[in-house]
């Protein structure tokens, strides 16, 4: 299965981490090893952009962004449909190296995939929708609107959980809307990085329009802070838990740069007593396991109606004990390791916390004895006012508490300083629509009788409080990736000026 995949997507045992143009042959920073983390076992080696490398590279997005600017948003989206038919082809493989390099299961792995797929669909049909509006005047003959230009090269930082369909929520829309664009991707999965880059790099060269993507694999310290620093960059969307993003915002802000933020979730499932239970446990099972619990919209807080609470938690056992947990590229495995020793050790540490905190570990938890970083999946019995409860610990921990009325359930799932994604389950029109109302949920994704995992490309997804507030994919999102011009014509032989304001000085004297 394994045999020739890295050479079937362009790699090498040593690969360049830098690329403009073209790639960089000898970067200058650290050479680092992209582990397997089902097995500890090292897949190759990458040799990581150095600050001249990152220099190097933006003075070349720059240069791109110039030309690329210039050319007809639909074109731009042809552009971007070709790299979707790309992926096409490479589904199947790129789709393996996800798994072999996050832990991911096969389907979680190839569905990355397609979601990058699905935003360059999404994205050509938006590069011929990128309109603004006819806006009325106050003021005879004059005519007011708004439109949309490219706003530049924008830097992307993405996390290992999700290696490249993050990446192409902004790319995608990037591309469309003019941008070049510099790609900062975690270094724990560089490879699939490189490979998509390499993909990438086929269609742009079929088109002309080299240099408009590129990528800088580096360390946080160097390349990431000249990123974020670079007042070249108009735009920075990060992607990455609040500490980041709190680094992000300040240094962005403080040059009057934008920052598009989509950081930690310690999201929340809500279990009425009419909820449907088959089809909520379903759902609190993917949302609290899949990806190993290494995803921003697992559920972290499950908060169940007193009178069901027992019920629930001696079904999850039963669905926790008989999950298979084992190599992601195995059929019938629904859950692999964590990314790395650190994962483990931090998750260990959480357990410990919340048992100190007055916790009680029902079901888990412990390393399972076997190459690799895999973990049973813990459930916990635990209070709303416990401090672990309120941190996001990025693995599969699902912590219970009982709730009595519907109002006190909502104050405790908003009660965290996060607010990405939650859901309720419930049969009662009152119940969901209470939820999703303005006193409701709080977050920047509220979803009823499905889990907190799972957002469908269409809608902009993001959230809110600590999550940054920032949204990507769908909807709206594209203007984010633009600056708004406001216009007004006037094609009278008048200078009216608006809110009635008089300044009249006579009429004009050529002496």
């Amino acid at each position: 299965m394994f045999d020739d995949l890295l050479g079937r997507l362009g790699l090498e045992s040593v690969n360049s981490g830098a690329c403009h143009s073209s790639w960089i042959d000898h970067p200058g920073g650290e050479t680092i090893s992209s582990r397997n983390p089902a097995t500890g076992e090292s897949l190759a080696q990458v040799i990581m952009a150095s600050t001249d490398d990152y220099q190097q590279i933006t003075e070349r997005s720059c240069d791109a962004f110039l030309k690329w600017r210039q050319v007809p948003a639909p074109k731009r989206g042809e552009v971007v449909r070709q790299i979707g038919v790309a992926l096409r082809e490479r589904k199947r493989d790129l789709g393996l190296l996800v798994t072999l390099e996050t832990g991911k299961i096969r389907s979680e792995g190839e569905g990355e995939v397609q979601e990058m797929i699905d935003m360059c669909d999404f994205a050509v049909g938006l590069s011929r929708q990128l309109h603004g509006l006819t806006i009325a005047s106050e003021r005879p003959l004059h005519r007011m609107m708004e439109q949309w230009h490219p706003l530049g090269p924008v830097g992307i930082i993405t996390a290992f959980n999700f290696p490249v369909a993050v990446w192409s929520w902004n790319a995608a829309l990037a591309a469309v809307c003019g941008n070049s664009m510099i790609w900062k991707p975690s270094p724990e999965t560089p490879l699939t990085a490189i490979a998509v880059q390499k993909i990438v790099n086929e269609v742009a060269a079929a088109n002309d329009c080299e240099g408009v993507f590129s990528l800088a694999i580096g360390e946080a310290h160097d390349v990431g802070e000249s990123m974020i620093r670079d007042t070249r960059l108009p735009l920075i969307s990060a992607t990455g838990s609040c500490r980041m993003g709190e680094r992000v915002a300040e240094v962005v802000a403080r040059r009057m740069g934008r920052s598009l933020l989509e950081l930690g979730g310690n999201n929340a499932i809500i279990v009425t007593p009419t909820a449907d239970l088959e089809l909520a446990l379903r759902g609190i099972l993917f949302a609290a396991v899949g990806t190993a619990g290494q995803r921003c919209t697992t559920v972290r807080r499950l908060i169940v109606h007193e009178s069901l609470i027992e019920t629930v938690i001696e079904r999850l056992k039963r669905s926790f004990a008989s999950l298979r947990i084992g190599d992601p590229w195995d059929d019938g495995v629904l859950m692999g390791p964590l990314i790395n020793e650190r994962a483990v050790e931090t998750m260990q540490q959480a357990l410990k916390a919340a048992e100190e905190q007055g916790g009680k570990i029902l079901y888990g938890g412990k390393r399972l004895p076997r190459p690799g970083y895999f973990v049973e999946p813990a459930l916990v019995r635990a209070e709303p006012g416990m401090p672990i409860v309120g941190e996001e610990t990025f693995a599969p921990i699902l912590y219970v508490m009982s709730y009595a009325t519907l109002d006190e359930a909502i104050r405790i799932q908003n009660g965290v300083a996060q607010g990405l994604t939650s859901a309720i389950f419930t049969n009662d029109l009152r119940e969901s629509e209470h939820f999703l109302s303005a006193d409701g949920s709080d977050c920047g994704i509220a979803n009823v009788n499905i889990g907190t995992s799972g957002a469908e490309i269409g809608g902009a997804f993001g959230g809110e409080k600590a999550t940054g507030g920032g949204r990507e994919a769908g909807s709206d999102a594209w203007k984010t990736y633009m600056r708004r011009q406001t216009c007004t014509i006037n094609r009278s032989a008048d200078l009216p000026l608006a809110q009635g304001v008089k300044f009249d000085t006579g009429p004009a004297t050529t002496e």
